[in-house]
């Protein structure tokens, strides 16, 4: 499995865009840091839609009063958290089904 990381990104950026990749970087540092304030200031839910990516959501989850520690099969008590799911776009999910060759 490949692994991208943001250093990547900014030089997908930059070649795509034709600047150095010092100028491309703090444009992705701030798509980056956009989107995880938003999430970060979600009171208790957010939805943040990108057409043609996908979708980010943060949501609140149910407290789970009677949860089972599989490894000591001890009851305990989960209380209500907020989590992040991602939705892929219809164009981003039909490219992704397609069969591998």
């Amino acid at each position: 499995m490949i692994t991208y990381t943001k250093k990547d990104l900014v030089r997908r950026v930059s070649e795509t865009m034709q600047v150095p990749l010092n100028q491309a970087e703090p444009y992705v540092d701030a798509v980056i840091d956009s989107i995880r304030g938003t999430m970060l200031m979600a009171s208790p839910e957010c939805r943040i839609e990108l057409r043609d990516f996908g979708v980010f959501e943060v949501k609140e989850t149910k407290a789970k009063p009677k949860a089972r520690n599989p490894k000591t099969n001890e009851i305990i008590y989960v209380p209500s958290h907020r989590k992040t799911h991602f939705k892929p776009s219809k164009k981003l999910k039909d490219f992704l089904r397609q069969p591998l060759d």
